[in-house]
């Protein structure tokens, strides 16, 4: 195990953070083998949950079709009420006056009952319509829904596979990089989340920089090897170590995978 970062030197730090990295790499090879699994199965729960969200949308919109029938419907039971008794009082009229003025409202409540039929009519073309398009919803939903269930049990087949040993690798990770000083472990944190590979620590391997084989001028690969300050890479950003070390550490953190 690394010695604590307080009293550790050049040297020892660049080996604590080289045998993080190696640590970090392997956890990385592990996840790679999920391929693109977790990003299928997150767009598909994404695409799920707008269709839900359709779906809900048009049940509330037929909800709210099927309150304006019923308010229809009471409108045209008020309207023929009304038009029963203008009728009743046609019967007792006294004048033409009266007349005009009852038959007037009786017209006025038909093109109300009219209306309010054209109106219902026309909710119930909606209504329809959006029956369609909750089916094909609704189909659709179940069919992503098949699709998140396969790939969900794809992906947890795999995560079983490797869990235990995943697990393990990230409680070393723990381990180590509590005894890396705060400032190291932020900046190769640093690094790793900006490289593509999640490569922060890297060996020079015949003058070149590993993964980004940049080349090392020969004076500052001498001061790699001298092992006596930490070294980032002005190309790729990375802390840079030399072949030597990598391979000793690499030898001793095999115990470990």
């Amino acid at each position: 195990m690394a010695k604590k970062a307080a009293v550790a030197t050049i040297e020892e730090k660049l080996r604590s953070l080289y045998d993080l990295q190696l640590i970090d790499s392997k956890i990385d090879e592990i996840r790679a083998t999920r391929g693109e699994l977790p990003k299928e199965v997150e767009n598909l729960e994404l695409e799920i949950s707008e269709i839900q969200a359709r779906v809900d949308k048009l049940n509330v919109e037929m909800e709210s079709l099927d309150s304006d029938i019923s308010k229809k419907k009471l409108s045209i039971k008020d309207s023929e009420a009304q038009i029963a008794r203008y009728k009743k009082q046609l019967e007792d009229v006294k004048n033409s006056r009266e007349f005009e003025a009852l038959t007037k409202e009786v017209e006025f409540q038909e093109l109300e009952i009219e209306l309010a039929q054209k109106r219902i009519n026309e909710f119930k073309v909606k209504i329809e319509n959006k029956k369609e398009i909750l089916a094909l919803a609704d189909e659709k939903l179940t069919e992503r829904s098949g699709d998140l269930a396969l790939k969900n049990g794809e992906l947890d087949n795999i995560i079983s596979q490797n869990e235990k040993k995943e697990k393990a690798l990230l409680k070393l990770s723990d381990t180590y990089a509590e005894n890396i000083e705060i400032r190291l472990l932020e900046g190769y944190r640093r690094i790793r989340n900006n490289s593509i590979h999640g490569l922060a620590v890297v060996p020079v391997i015949n003058g070149a920089t590993q993964g980004s084989f940049f080349m090392v001028p020969p004076q500052r690969e001498l001061d790699i090897r001298a092992r006596k300050k930490i070294i980032i890479s002005e190309h790729c950003g990375r802390i840079l170590v030399d072949e030597e070390l990598a391979n000793e550490e690499a030898e001793k953190m095999q115990a470990n995978f």
